[in-house]
């Protein structure tokens, strides 16, 4: 990836982390719920050992970012290694477009998709946007771990840390912020690593990296980010990724 996509996903992704903050803020209970039910999931696809099983992780991870209490992060896990029979939920990606050309990639977890698919299907019919078929928008995100650090982080540092455990680039971008990007399956021995040396990243999280971008100006950025919102606000979105630089 060059410096100005690189660039570019850096900017996008601080968007959305502010927007994301400001929501998860105001409506705690929803994103407990659906932190709730990835946990769920995790240890259903993959048990309960943490140290085993990526997704837990990173469900658990999210888990501490909105601040969910440790009791409620134990009873979710011991309701998600019981034996109760419980609604049984199912990863389901939808694909497709809002205005100005802006391509989404919608991930659900969801017990009906009779309900999910037409819940977005209006969503993003109200705003100008429409839900396209598999593989329509897909081709143009790739699956990555990103970290990203403090302007006044060392990049030596941070470079020694990412380069030992798997790191496919490393940027610092306009605003001294290091980017650090690597495949999905490098996430874990990058945290190990970064742990070790001591090094604390403000954003890490497996994410869909665009391969090329849309920039907005402020009104065509408000329309973006209301649809981005009321995706958020149904159940069964666990997350939205967009190809959209906010003004």
């Amino acid at each position: 990836m060059d410096y100005y996509g690189t660039f570019m996903a850096g900017h996008n992704k601080w968007s959305q982390i502010k927007r994301k903050k400001a929501k998860t803020d105001a409506q705690k209970g929803k994103a407990f719920t659906k932190i709730v039910r990835e946990i769920s999931m995790a240890v259903r696809e993959g048990g309960a050992d943490e140290s085993a099983n990526f997704r837990l992780r990173l469900a658990l991870q999210k888990a501490k970012e909105v601040n969910m209490p440790a009791d409620t992060i134990k009873r979710s896990l011991q309701k998600a290694t019981g034996s109760q029979n419980g609604q049984q939920y199912d990863t389901v990606w939808y694909e497709g477009y809002g205005p100005y050309g802006v391509a989404l990639m919608i991930q659900t977890l969801t017990d009906n998709r009779k309900r999910t698919a037409p819940n977005l299907r209006f969503i993003l019919g109200k705003s100008g946007g429409n839900l396209g078929e598999n593989g329509s928008v897909s081709y143009l995100f790739s699956q990555r771990s990103l970290f990203v650090f403090e302007p006044d982080t060392s990049e030596d540092l941070v470079m020694g840390a990412a380069l030992e455990s798997g790191a496919e680039d490393i940027n610092t971008q306009e605003n001294g912020s290091i980017e650090v990007l690597a495949p999905p399956q490098c996430f874990r021995d990058l945290q190990d690593s970064f742990q070790r040396h001591e090094l604390t990243p403000t954003l890490s999280e497996v994410t869909q990296l665009p391969s090329s971008w849309i920039s907005l100006d402020s009104d065509q950025s408000q329309t973006i980010l209301n649809l981005l919102d009321a995706l958020d606000d149904d159940d069964d979105v666990q997350e939205v990724y967009s190809n959209a630089i906010f003004a």
